[in-house]
């Protein structure tokens, strides 16, 4: 499985399109899964770590709101996203929507997944201030 890493600039253009950088784009292939994610980002998943989490989500328990909410959370917003030969996806518009993607986009490399940010609530939700505070808590993770 490809580990994710890094930051990474680019602008959306006005059909929707956006560059996926090089370095991600050979680990991601030339189909993968987007989908809403977690503190108002896109998530994007090569298509074997997709299956892993399609086959978690599925052996939720029905009889659980919770489940249910969570799985349809990741499972109503995902596409396939196709890159072209001049390497760029089109992000539906529900997805651009949801992530508030405009003009300017940041792709962040998180370990399995890659984040999909607007380029203001990038800077916004990730101050990193408090950092020391946070790796205090990670213990408690297994960290």
């Amino acid at each position: 499985m490809p580990m994710f890493m890094g930051e990474y600039n680019h602008t959306i253009d006005a059909k929707g399109r956006l560059i996926v950088p090089s370095r991600l784009r050979d680990a991601l292939g030339e189909e993968f899964v987007i989908t809403k994610g977690l503190d108002g980002c896109l998530f994007a998943y090569p298509r074997e770590e997709w299956a892993i989490l399609e086959e978690k989500l599925g052996s939720l328990p029905l009889t659980n709101s919770d489940a249910r909410r969570f799985s349809r959370f990741f499972l109503a917003g995902a596409a396939v996203a196709e890159v072209d030969k001049q390497g760029r996806i089109l992000i539906p518009p529900v997805l651009r929507a949801f992530a508030a993607l405009e003009k300017e986009a940041v792709f962040v490399g998180v370990a399995r997944r890659v984040e999909i940010w607007s380029r203001e609530r990038w800077e916004k939700a990730n101050t990193f201030e408090n950092m020391e505070e946070i790796a205090e808590h990670m213990e408690d993770l297994g960290l």
